[in-house]
């Protein structure tokens, strides 16, 4: 191919691309804009927002359109994530869990019975996916988790806690990562479909968090819970192998969402910039000011394309783990250095909640933490170029 030139396939890609971002555009300034405050302070979960998103495709982007979903790639997927998360992080990081963890799970590692039985309602935004694998006191270190699965006849008896779970109350079905061999053993946990319905899944706190306040956290209880054996992804011990290949799309996830919440701070501070004046001037011509909005656009458009080549990489099935976690390790950084210097730029209304500067600050430090902290993703390159 030569340079410059657009194969037919990219072309397709760049028009879907084009066409998700407008529609993500017009729905946001529809439906977001005018209540994003609201259920920022409320910390108000907007479910019926998702089916909303369901309608348009969103809810199953990677989903192939057999079962419902849009049929889409990861560079459409990432769009998506990024436009969403320009106006709301919130929104974008709800977006991403259901996507990439609960569904995404599914569509990597179930039989071919258990995704027709379930991608249909999670791609159309029926149901509400959600995805438990930390615990209070096993974050990182999911080979200790107290959470267990033990086989009782044709069941399956779950007893124990997750916690900071996206959509952990409000989700329709769960898929949980239980251990099932002893504390520390290898291949001692496995996954499973558990449906909101069922006995002993019950509801707990939900976290009164500091950003991303209008997507739920909160802990899954599991009291005596039974569930059909034919429930169990897969076979029994591959539940965190399973779940490691799961997060390598999670953090191109994450990823995108932290562009988009940066790329949403530098759009808002570049905007006010040209607006305030001092000495009868845009601050914007001011150098201490144009140089820092160069500093932030150039990290925004890196992270952006360490993002997509994570996501090109996926489509073509290659293993992503390096690319997923450099990715998501950089684009996170530079979400809250982005969103930092973005509440610099606005000064003192910057602190306040009348401009958005500082929501984007607020929401932007999760990025650094979900899904495998910074820490974690050094520690995942390392062993990457070292191996």
């Amino acid at each position: 191919m030569s340079v410059g030139i657009q194969s037919m396939d990219e072309t397709v890609v760049s028009e879907n691309q084009g066409m998700i971002s407008q529609m993500i555009k017009d729905f946001s300034e529809r439906e977001i804009e005018p209540h994003k405050m609201e259920w920022d302070e409320e910390q108000h979960f907007p479910v019926e927002l998702f089916r909303k998103m369901g309608e348009l495709g969103l809810m199953g982007v990677l989903v192939p359109e057999e079962y419902g979903g849009s049929g889409f790639g990861y560079l459409e997927y990432i769009t998506a994530i990024i436009e969403l998360a320009k106006v709301d992080g919130s929104l974008g990081l709800s977006l991403a869990a259901h996507n990439s963890l609960c569904t995404g799970h599914i569509l990597q590692h179930c039989s071919e019975s258990q995704k027709a039985r379930y991608l249909p309602k999670l791609a159309t935004g029926e149901w509400l996916g959600a995805w438990g694998l930390t615990e209070p006191n096993t974050g990182s270190d999911a080979g200790n988790m107290r959470t267990t699965a033990v086989k009782e006849g044709n069941e399956w008896v779950i007893n124990g806690a997750k916690n900071f779970i996206t959509h952990g109350n409000s989700g329709d079905v769960a898929v949980v990562i239980a251990r099932t061999g002893e504390p520390g053993g290898k291949k001692n946990a496995s996954a499973f479909i558990v449906e909101r319905s069922t006995k002993g899944f019950n509801k707990g706190r939900k976290e009164n968090k500091l950003g991303m306040r209008a997507s739920e956290t909160s802990e899954m209880i599991f009291e005596d819970c039974r569930i059909p054996e034919e429930n169990l992804i897969g076979e029994v011990g591959d539940g965190f192998i399973q779940a490691l290949k799961v997060l390598d799309g999670g953090r191109i996830s994450i990823a995108a969402l932290s562009c988009g919440i940066a790329e949403g701070a530098l759009n808002a501070a570049l905007n006010y910039s040209k607006e305030r004046e001092q000495f009868g001037k845009p601050i914007s011509t001011f150098q201490g000011i144009s140089f820092k909005l160069a500093d932030m656009a150039m990290k925004v458009e890196a992270a952006k394309l360490l993002t997509f080549r994570a996501g090109e990489l996926k489509n073509q099935g290659k293993n992503v783990t390096k690319e997923s976690a450099m990715a998501k390790l950089y684009a996170a950084d530079i979400s809250v250095e982005v969103a930092n210097e973005g509440v610099q730029i606005f000064g003192g209304y910057g602190y306040t909640k009348d401009y958005p500067a500082e929501k984007y600050y607020r929401d932007a430090k999760l990025c650094t933490i979900g899904e495998g902290t910074s820490e974690i993703q050094k520690i995942v390159i390392s062993r990457s170029i070292l191996a």
